[in-house]
């Protein structure tokens, strides 16, 4: 069986993919600074009416706690005497941020003092309480 080379006169037509790339590079990152990101606590909780609500804006910490008492951060179930440690982490993470408390109307001020004490301990000055209007 013999082998046939074709000679080709000239250079093969090649196509240079490198500025797509770099197209696409730049669109990835674009799309990565633009996104905003929602934070939620993870749970569900029935908050308070209050007749003076005010609606925040930004990009807050959410701390949840539920009627039994169970505090929830980030969507995982946070023991009590961590709050502090997950609060400086994400105050980190996001100094302009502040802070936002979901209380379940059920659950105790013991709780919510807890979290608002530790809140404070870890350098956060603005503290919100979360409500229905």
């Amino acid at each position: 069986m013999a082998r046939r080379h074709v000679a080709s006169e000239g250079q093969e037509g090649d196509i240079d993919i490198t500025p797509m790339l770099d197209i696409v590079f730049i669109m990835l990152i674009f799309f990565i600074v633009t996104t905003s990101f929602v934070k939620e606590s993870g749970v569900t909780v029935s908050r308070p009416t209050a007749s003076t609500a005010e609606s925040k804006q930004g990009s807050n910490i959410l701390i949840a706690i539920r009627a039994n008492g169970e505090i929830w951060i980030d969507k995982k179930r946070v023991d009590p005497n961590s709050v502090r440690a997950h609060i400086e982490r994400l105050h980190a993470e996001n100094p302009k941020g502040g802070l936002v408390v979901q209380a379940d109307k059920k659950s105790t001020n013991e709780k919510l003092m807890a979290v608002l004490n530790a809140a404070r301990a870890a350098g956060m000055r603005e503290v919100a309480i979360s409500t229905e209007k």
